[in-house]
Protein backbone atom coordinates (compact mmCIF):
# COMPACT_ATOMS: atom_id res chain seq x y z
CA UNK A 1 0.00 0.00 0.00
CA UNK A 2 1.33 3.05 -0.54
CA UNK A 3 2.25 5.99 1.78
CA UNK A 4 0.77 8.43 -0.08
CA UNK A 5 -3.23 9.90 -0.99
CA UNK A 6 -4.27 12.26 -3.38
CA UNK A 7 -5.87 15.40 -1.26
CA UNK A 8 -8.18 15.58 -4.19
CA UNK A 9 -10.04 11.96 -3.41
CA UNK A 10 -9.60 12.16 0.31
CA UNK A 11 -12.98 11.31 2.13
CA UNK A 12 -15.17 14.51 3.18
CA UNK A 13 -14.83 13.95 6.73
CA UNK A 14 -10.82 14.63 6.76
CA UNK A 15 -9.74 18.09 7.98
CA UNK A 16 -7.58 18.44 5.21
CA UNK A 17 -7.59 21.25 2.63
CA UNK A 18 -7.38 20.10 -0.83
CA UNK A 19 -5.49 22.22 -2.96
CA UNK A 20 -2.49 23.43 -1.52
CA UNK A 21 -0.59 20.24 -2.02
CA UNK A 22 -1.12 17.28 -4.15
CA UNK A 23 -0.39 14.16 -1.58
CA UNK A 24 -1.00 13.71 2.41
CA UNK A 25 -0.52 10.53 4.01
CA UNK A 26 -2.57 7.33 3.68
CA UNK A 27 -4.58 5.91 6.73
CA UNK A 28 -3.68 2.66 7.86
CA UNK A 29 -5.35 -0.52 8.81
CA UNK A 30 -7.69 0.11 11.79
CA UNK A 31 -11.38 1.26 13.14
CA UNK A 32 -13.31 3.64 11.38
CA UNK A 33 -12.83 2.33 7.57
CA UNK A 34 -12.45 4.59 4.94
CA UNK A 35 -13.58 7.70 6.99
CA UNK A 36 -11.15 7.17 9.82
CA UNK A 37 -8.35 9.90 9.65
CA UNK A 38 -4.58 9.13 9.93
CA UNK A 39 -3.07 10.18 13.15
CA UNK A 40 -0.22 12.63 11.45
CA UNK A 41 -2.95 14.53 9.63
CA UNK A 42 -4.38 15.33 13.51
CA UNK A 43 -1.02 16.05 15.23
CA UNK A 44 0.09 18.02 11.65
CA UNK A 45 -2.54 19.92 10.10
CA UNK A 46 -4.86 20.10 12.30
CA UNK A 47 -3.68 20.40 16.12
CA UNK A 48 -0.06 21.72 14.68
CA UNK A 49 1.91 19.66 17.16
CA UNK A 50 4.45 18.10 14.52
CA UNK A 51 5.79 19.55 11.63
CA UNK A 52 6.65 16.50 9.78
CA UNK A 53 6.41 12.84 10.24
CA UNK A 54 9.79 12.59 12.15
CA UNK A 55 8.50 14.89 14.58
CA UNK A 56 4.60 12.77 14.78
CA UNK A 57 7.03 9.66 15.41
CA UNK A 58 9.67 10.92 18.52
CA UNK A 59 6.19 12.20 20.07
CA UNK A 60 4.17 8.90 19.78
CA UNK A 61 7.15 7.15 20.84
CA UNK A 62 6.97 8.70 24.17
CA UNK A 63 3.34 7.29 24.72
CA UNK A 64 2.12 10.97 24.37
CA UNK A 65 -0.60 10.27 22.61
CA UNK A 66 -3.15 8.40 23.84
CA UNK A 67 -6.67 7.34 21.78
CA UNK A 68 -9.79 5.74 23.84
CA UNK A 69 -7.60 5.32 26.97
CA UNK A 70 -4.66 3.47 25.05
CA UNK A 71 -0.93 4.92 23.89
CA UNK A 72 -0.50 5.33 20.47
CA UNK A 73 2.52 4.86 18.26
CA UNK A 74 1.66 4.41 15.05
CA UNK A 75 1.11 8.01 13.49
CA UNK A 76 -1.20 5.95 10.29
CA UNK A 77 -3.37 4.87 13.09
CA UNK A 78 -7.05 6.03 11.73
CA UNK A 79 -8.68 8.42 14.33
CA UNK A 80 -12.47 8.91 13.74
CA UNK A 81 -16.31 9.59 15.20
CA UNK A 82 -16.75 9.82 18.95
CA UNK A 83 -12.97 8.65 19.41
CA UNK A 84 -10.88 9.88 22.42
CA UNK A 85 -7.22 12.03 22.00
CA UNK A 86 -5.88 12.58 25.12
CA UNK A 87 -2.54 14.46 25.67
CA UNK A 88 -1.99 13.37 28.88
CA UNK A 89 1.47 15.71 29.65
CA UNK A 90 -0.23 18.96 28.03
CA UNK A 91 -3.67 18.07 30.14
CA UNK A 92 -5.53 18.11 26.67
CA UNK A 93 -8.26 15.55 26.19
CA UNK A 94 -10.51 15.85 22.69
CA UNK A 95 -13.62 14.54 21.47
CA UNK A 96 -13.67 13.78 17.74
CA UNK A 97 -16.66 14.95 15.79
CA UNK A 98 -18.12 15.68 12.83
CA UNK A 99 -19.34 19.27 11.92
CA UNK A 100 -21.41 21.00 9.85
CA UNK A 101 -20.30 19.32 6.52
CA UNK A 102 -19.45 16.56 7.76
CA UNK A 103 -15.71 17.08 8.32
CA UNK A 104 -14.55 15.83 11.57
CA UNK A 105 -13.06 18.26 14.31
CA UNK A 106 -11.12 17.85 17.90
CA UNK A 107 -14.15 19.30 20.76
CA UNK A 108 -12.49 19.88 23.67
CA UNK A 109 -13.30 18.00 26.73
CA UNK A 110 -12.23 17.77 30.61
CA UNK A 111 -10.14 15.15 31.74
CA UNK A 112 -13.63 13.10 33.62
CA UNK A 113 -15.51 12.97 29.81
CA UNK A 114 -11.84 11.84 28.45
CA UNK A 115 -12.39 8.34 30.67
CA UNK A 116 -15.16 6.79 28.52
CA UNK A 117 -16.06 7.55 24.53
CA UNK A 118 -19.20 7.03 22.48
CA UNK A 119 -20.32 4.34 20.02
CA UNK A 120 -23.13 3.62 18.04
CA UNK A 121 -24.57 -0.23 17.77
CA UNK A 122 -24.03 -0.99 14.50
CA UNK A 123 -25.04 -4.78 14.80
CA UNK A 124 -25.97 -7.28 17.29
CA UNK A 125 -25.57 -11.20 17.11
CA UNK A 126 -25.11 -14.14 19.08
CA UNK A 127 -22.16 -15.78 19.51
CA UNK A 128 -20.83 -19.64 21.07
CA UNK A 129 -21.98 -19.74 24.92
CA UNK A 130 -24.56 -18.29 24.63
CA UNK A 131 -23.70 -14.04 25.10
CA UNK A 132 -25.05 -11.26 22.85
CA UNK A 133 -22.18 -9.43 20.76
CA UNK A 134 -22.51 -5.84 19.93
CA UNK A 135 -20.27 -3.88 17.23
CA UNK A 136 -19.57 -0.08 17.63
CA UNK A 137 -19.63 1.68 14.92
CA UNK A 138 -15.65 1.89 14.81
CA UNK A 139 -15.41 -1.87 14.82
CA UNK A 140 -15.28 -2.44 18.65
CA UNK A 141 -17.51 -5.94 20.04
CA UNK A 142 -18.86 -6.22 23.67
CA UNK A 143 -20.48 -8.60 25.06
CA UNK A 144 -23.74 -8.40 27.07
CA UNK A 145 -25.73 -10.64 28.97
CA UNK A 146 -28.99 -8.83 28.56
CA UNK A 147 -30.40 -9.39 24.84
CA UNK A 148 -33.62 -7.55 24.90
CA UNK A 149 -31.79 -4.42 26.51
CA UNK A 150 -29.91 -3.41 23.38
CA UNK A 151 -30.66 -2.93 19.39
CA UNK A 152 -28.98 -1.64 16.49
CA UNK A 153 -29.05 2.05 15.98
CA UNK A 154 -28.68 2.45 19.73
CA UNK A 155 -25.85 4.40 21.47
CA UNK A 156 -23.29 3.67 24.31
CA UNK A 157 -21.27 4.92 26.54
CA UNK A 158 -17.90 3.02 27.13
CA UNK A 159 -15.22 3.14 29.74
CA UNK A 160 -12.00 3.16 28.27
CA UNK A 161 -10.20 1.32 30.96
CA UNK A 162 -12.50 -1.67 31.54
CA UNK A 163 -15.36 -1.95 28.54
CA UNK A 164 -18.05 -1.68 31.16
CA UNK A 165 -21.24 -0.16 29.34
CA UNK A 166 -21.84 3.49 31.73
CA UNK A 167 -24.66 4.61 29.56
CA UNK A 168 -27.27 3.44 27.66
CA UNK A 169 -29.22 5.41 25.23
CA UNK A 170 -32.30 4.56 22.93
CA UNK A 171 -32.75 5.33 19.46
CA UNK A 172 -36.84 6.40 19.93
CA UNK A 173 -38.86 9.64 19.25
CA UNK A 174 -37.50 11.98 21.89
CA UNK A 175 -34.20 11.12 22.34
CA UNK A 176 -31.43 13.67 21.04
CA UNK A 177 -29.10 12.88 18.06
CA UNK A 178 -26.68 14.63 16.21
CA UNK A 179 -26.69 14.03 12.19
CA UNK A 180 -22.99 12.10 11.48
CA UNK A 181 -23.21 12.01 7.46
CA UNK A 182 -25.36 13.59 4.67
CA UNK A 183 -26.41 17.34 3.85
CA UNK A 184 -27.10 17.57 7.72
CA UNK A 185 -24.12 16.69 9.02
CA UNK A 186 -23.56 18.35 12.53
CA UNK A 187 -26.50 19.15 13.29
CA UNK A 188 -28.87 18.20 16.27
CA UNK A 189 -32.10 17.68 17.02
CA UNK A 190 -34.53 15.68 18.66
CA UNK A 191 -35.89 12.62 16.74
CA UNK A 192 -39.83 13.34 15.71
CA UNK A 193 -40.71 10.70 13.91
CA UNK A 194 -38.65 7.13 12.87
CA UNK A 195 -40.48 6.25 9.71
CA UNK A 196 -40.10 2.86 9.06
CA UNK A 197 -39.82 1.63 5.19
CA UNK A 198 -40.79 -1.21 4.03
CA UNK A 199 -38.32 -3.86 2.04
CA UNK A 200 -34.30 -2.83 2.26
CA UNK A 201 -34.50 0.78 1.96
CA UNK A 202 -33.28 2.29 4.79
CA UNK A 203 -35.51 3.89 7.40
CA UNK A 204 -35.98 7.99 7.76
CA UNK A 205 -36.03 9.71 10.59
CA UNK A 206 -37.49 13.50 11.10
CA UNK A 207 -35.02 15.52 13.59
CA UNK A 208 -37.25 18.59 15.08
CA UNK A 209 -35.16 21.83 16.17
CA UNK A 210 -36.09 24.73 18.15
CA UNK A 211 -36.25 26.35 14.35
CA UNK A 212 -37.38 24.12 12.06
CA UNK A 213 -35.88 20.82 11.78
CA UNK A 214 -34.39 18.09 9.09
CA UNK A 215 -35.34 14.73 7.43
CA UNK A 216 -32.62 12.80 6.83
CA UNK A 217 -31.74 8.41 6.84
CA UNK A 218 -31.37 6.62 9.86
CA UNK A 219 -27.80 5.38 9.68
CA UNK A 220 -26.94 8.86 9.51
CA UNK A 221 -27.90 9.59 13.24
CA UNK A 222 -26.40 8.83 16.59
CA UNK A 223 -28.28 9.16 19.78
CA UNK A 224 -25.55 11.51 21.95
CA UNK A 225 -26.14 12.50 26.10
CA UNK A 226 -26.90 16.22 26.81
CA UNK A 227 -23.67 16.94 27.73
CA UNK A 228 -22.41 16.77 24.49
CA UNK A 229 -24.33 20.15 23.35
CA UNK A 230 -22.14 21.51 26.24
CA UNK A 231 -18.85 20.29 25.25
CA UNK A 232 -17.70 23.80 23.89
CA UNK A 233 -18.29 25.70 27.31
CA UNK A 234 -22.04 26.51 27.24
CA UNK A 235 -22.41 23.83 30.18
CA UNK A 236 -20.29 25.25 32.31
CA UNK A 237 -21.48 28.37 31.56
CA UNK A 238 -24.74 27.12 32.21
CA UNK A 239 -23.78 25.43 35.80
CA UNK A 240 -21.96 28.73 36.73
CA UNK A 241 -24.97 30.67 36.15
CA UNK A 242 -26.61 28.34 38.11
CA UNK A 243 -24.07 28.12 40.59
CA UNK A 244 -24.16 32.25 40.99
CA UNK A 245 -28.24 32.23 41.29
CA UNK A 246 -27.96 30.03 44.03
CA UNK A 247 -25.53 31.58 46.18
CA UNK A 248 -27.65 34.87 45.46
CA UNK A 249 -30.80 33.07 46.97
CA UNK A 250 -28.86 31.42 49.92
CA UNK A 251 -27.45 35.12 50.76
CA UNK A 252 -30.64 36.67 50.51
CA UNK A 253 -32.18 34.00 53.00
CA UNK A 254 -29.14 35.02 55.62
CA UNK A 255 -30.23 38.81 55.18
Amino acid sequence: MSDHQKRLSVPKSWPVERKEETFTVTAGAGPHGEDGVPLLIVLRDVLGYADSRKEARYALNQDNVVINGTPVNDEERPVGMFDIVAFDEREEYYRVFPDEGGRLTLTPIDADAAGSKLGRIDEKRHVPGGDVQLTLHDGQTLLVEDEDAYAAGDSLVVDNETDEVVAHFVSEEGALVTAVAGAHAGEIGTIEEIQVTPGSSPNNVLVEQDAGGFETVEEYIVVIDENFTSDDGAGTEEADADADTAEETEQEGDE
